[in-house]
C-alpha cells in the first residue's frame, strides 16, 4: 500500500512545475522539443534536488534511515512518472492544444491527490480541492505572463 505522504509532495511538486512549464513555454511559442526538454530536466535534474532536500530534511528529523529512504524514492519516482505523463501529452498534441490538455490532466490529477488527502484528513473535500486549484491557477497565470513578458523583450 502506497503511503499518501510519500508521494504528495513529489506529486504537488510535479504537476503544478509541469503545468507550468508548459504554460510558459507555450506562452513564448516554443517548440515541442524545447517543452519536451524542459520537462525531462525537471523530472530529472530538479527531481534528483527535491528528493536530496527531502532525504537531508528527513535525516535531519531523525526520521528512521528505511522511512527516510523509502520516503526518499517514493518522491523522485512519483515526480518522474508525473513528469513523463506531461511528456507523453505534449508528444502526442501541438501548441495550445498542448497546453491546454496539460492543464486539464494537471487540474485532474492536483483535484484527485487533494480529494485522497482530504479524505484521509476527514476535512471537507471541495474546499480543499478549490483551495489547491486555485493556486495552481495562479502559479499558471504568472507562468504564462513571464512567457508573455519575455516575448515583449526579447522581440
Amino acid at each position: 500500500m502506497v503511503k499518501i505522504n510519500r508521494i504528495s509532495f513529489g506529486g504537488t511538486a510535479a504537476i503544478v512545475t509541469s503545468m507550468a512549464l508548459i504554460t510558459g513555454l507555450n506562452a513564448v511559442n516554443a517548440g515541442k522539443a524545447t517543452i519536451v526538454s524542459a520537462l525531462l530536466i525537471a523530472a530529472i535534474a530538479d527531481n534528483l534536488t527535491d528528493s536530496l532536500s527531502v532525504h537531508i530534511y528527513q535525516e535531519s528529523e531523525r526520521l528512521e534511515r528505511r522511512e527516510a529512504f523509502l520516503g526518499t524514492m517514493s518522491n523522485f519516482v512519483t515526480r518522474f512518472t508525473v513528469c513523463l505523463s506531461f511528456v507523453l501529452i505534449v508528444m502526442q498534441w501541438q501548441g495550445r492544444v498542448a497546453a491546454v490538455a496539460g492543464i486539464v490532466w494537471g487540474m485532474a490529477l492536483l483535484a484527485a491527490l487533494t480529494y485522497v488527502i482530504a479524505r484521509a484528513r476527514k476535512t471537507g473535500v471541495v474546499s480543499e480541492i478549490a483551495k489547491h486549484l486555485v493556486v495552481a491557477s495562479m502559479v499558471l497565470f504568472v507562468s504564462q505572463a513571464v512567457g508573455h513578458w519575455i516575448c515583449r523583450c526579447v522581440s
